[in-house]
């Protein structure tokens, strides 16, 4: 497989063509789920309490706002990852310089460590809530969720996608009963709804809740688990495939809104009505549910569902981070390896501030994840608009002018209302005496921060403009003069097993003799070539039998009889050891007239390895090299 192809192990993993009406819904359903769970994480609780905890109903038309930019910003990112087939990560990897891709990567990875951070805390307390463990004990057994994630990776992203589903399920079902038991005054609820002025003190609440809306892994993970579908690549196939994903989208992220505003009205109902206002803790809020609403299973239920919130967004974080990991560097890690990282990461900074500073301080840690998203979160929406916009690349399903203005309006508040964030953190850091040295740090780091930001924001529009000028210029007018060109009959292709494959034998048979739809020349002779790179094959060559010089003949024999059947004459030839000399070698053998290989648009480094591929085969073969960018 290739190692280009977003979530590789799962890319087209589910067939959507072949479906109708609303079995071909269903089948696009599912992604957004996966998404939506972090709209609802243990993380977003604490603004939701205190908000409903303080100001009753007044703030769930600030939820209902920032679930409308949530629903575009991820629309945005799965019509990224539906269009070109590339993640957030890949499309900033082919944009932007090394160096700069360097830093996104480094701060994408700071951002899914800052999330499991709070996924380990909220589960950490739902299980001491439930069973009364210490923080500690619990915050150890979230180690163990890691053998979960590999569990269900072996089934397939659909059940990985059901069990999603049901855990989201779960937290709908616990805070529907809560509503019951809660008995909340819905006509003030939908009062809510109105936006109305806020004191400066909602105003900051307001601002914790917008500003944890749109989480940054969201981003790259919609845009790689939209690629889990195979879909027609035709124009209405891809405009369908947009429209199916939009109403996942709106309807899953819709179920999160209708979590945090039930943790809102609950809040409003037990506390605020009560005259408990200074509510903010999740364990202040388990602890008063049952005194207050009467009812021992409304905490139960609270902690339930805490749990599954943690537990839902563990699953998505891991995905997230091995989608970053191969998008950025190109590195594929083992899944458990990966996700065993990921979680000493979130756990060893809980470990030590419980163990040194005690769980009152856990609360502190949760605020600190958030401000390290905040951070980040710029990093992320800024270049996913700069991908949706460039008409170069997303041809006539870049956004329009509508759009693009509205989401550049939603990324301009959800920076500020972030930098504020992070700006309140700072200053009350600075309000404590010495620590000159980590005060400089600070200072620095911010800084660099602003003009990374700034970098990544201006650069497209440069580059933009710097190839609009290289196109204009041209050079001196050439007289042709035209002969009765020799009709190509046998064309070699060197294929790879990638998806890439599809395009090359596309292309070739576009360079071959012009014909009627449906029809072939059976004159014309495709080869197709594959070189094996196993050790055996590298030593006993022609006559190694291990299985995978026995794959890549099955797969070349694959795609001759799809050939075959369209009426094109098909041979295959295998080659081993070297790949440029036996590509030649085979070319020579066979009287190639034509050679189709692909470029695969590699950057840095494999550039020099895959480039020297196809300049030193192109100088060693007297025969027109067609390469394909696939």
């Amino acid at each position: 497989m290739s190692a280009d192809k977003s979530l590789d192990n799962l890319n087209e993993s589910v067939p959507t063509s072949q479906k109708t009406g609303w079995r071909k819904l269903l089948a696009f359903i599912g992604p957004a789920y996966l998404v939506s769970v972090g709209y609802m994480d243990p993380g977003n609780w604490a603004t939701d309490l205190a908000g409903g905890a303080a100001f009753g109903y007044q703030l769930i038309w600030v939820l209902l706002l920032s679930n409308l930019m949530a629903v575009l910003l991820q629309s945005l990112s799965a019509r990224l990852g539906i269009v070109r087939r590339l993640d957030l990560a890949q499309a900033n990897r082919a944009t932007y310089p090394p160096l700069v891709n360097f830093f996104l990567y480094i701060l994408a990875e700071l951002a899914i460590a800052a999330t499991d951070l709070a996924e380990v805390l909220g589960m950490a307390i739902g299980i001491k809530l439930l069973t009364g463990l210490p923080m500690m004990y619990g915050t150890l057994i979230t180690v163990f969720d890691t053998f979960l994630f590999l569990y269900l990776q072996r089934f397939g992203i659909r059940k990985m996608e059901a069990f999603i589903i049901l855990l989201v399920a779960t937290i709908g079902f616990s805070f529907l009963i809560q509503m019951f038991i809660a008995k909340p005054d819905l006509s003030y609820a939908i009062k809510g709804l109105v936006p109305s002025k806020l004191s400066p003190e909602a105003l900051y609440i307001a601002v914790g809740i917008i500003g944890a809306t749109v989480m940054p892994h969201n981003l790259y993970l919609h845009s790689a688990l939209v690629q889990t579908r195979k879909i027609d690549r035709t124009v209405k196939g891809i405009k369908k495939s947009i429209f199916y994903n939009f109403i996942d989208s709106a309807v899953a992220l819709n179920a999160a809104f209708f979590v945090n505003a039930a943790i809102l009205i609950l809040a409003a109902t037990a506390f605020y009505a009560t005259g408990h206002q200074q509510v903010a803790k999740i364990e202040e809020a388990h602890a008063l549910l049952a005194p207050l609403l009467g009812s021992k299973l409304a905490p139960i239920l609270f902690a339930i569902a805490l749990i599954a919130a943690g537990q839902s967004s563990t699953v998505t974080g891991t995905l997230a981070g091995q989608i970053v990991m191969e998008g950025y560097l190109k590195i594929r890690l083992n899944p458990w390896i990966r996700r065993l990282l990921t979680r000493l990461v979130a756990i060893v900074p809980a470990v030590l501030v419980i163990g040194i500073m005690g769980e009152d301080r856990v609360d502190a840690l949760l605020i600190f994840s958030q401000v390290i998203l905040s951070l980040q979160l710029g990093f992320a929406v800024i270049p996913l608009i700069h991908f949706v916009s460039d008409k170069a690349t997303m041809g006539e399903f870049a956004i329009g002018w509508k759009v693009k203005t509205l989401a550049w309006i939603v990324t301009i508040v959800l920076v500020f209302l972030n930098t504020n964030l992070v700006i309140d953190f700072v200053t009350s850091f600075f309000q404590n005496e010495g620590m000159v040295l980590v005060k400089g740090l600070i200072v620095l780091f911010i800084l660099f921060f602003i003009g990374l930001l700034l970098y990544i924001t201006i650069y497209p529009f440069i580059k933009t403009q710097q190839q609009a000028k290289e196109i204009d210029l041209h050079g001196a007018t050439i007289q042709l003069e035209w002969i009765q060109a020799i009709p190509v009959q046998r064309i070699a292709i060197a294929v790879d097993f990638s998806v890439t494959d599809n395009q090359l034998i596309n292309t070739a048979i576009a360079h071959s003799k012009s014909l009627p739809v449906g029809d072939a020349d059976t004159s014309i002779h495709f080869i197709l070539i594959h070189i094996v790179e196993s050790a055996t094959a590298h030593y006993l060559m022609e006559s190694s039998d291990d299985e995978e010089s026995r794959k890549d003949q099955e797969r070349l024999d694959l795609y001759a009889s799809a050939l075959k059947s369209r009426g094109f004459k098909v041979s295959t030839a295998l080659g081993y050891r070297n790949r440029v000399k036996e590509i030649v070698r085979i070319v020579h053998e066979i009287d190639a007239q034509l050679l189709v290989m692909g470029a695969h648009k590699h950057q840095g480094w494999k550039d020099y390895i895959f480039g020297e591929t196809i300049e030193s085969v192109r100088h060693k073969v007297s025969i027109p090299v067609l390469i394909v960018n696939a």
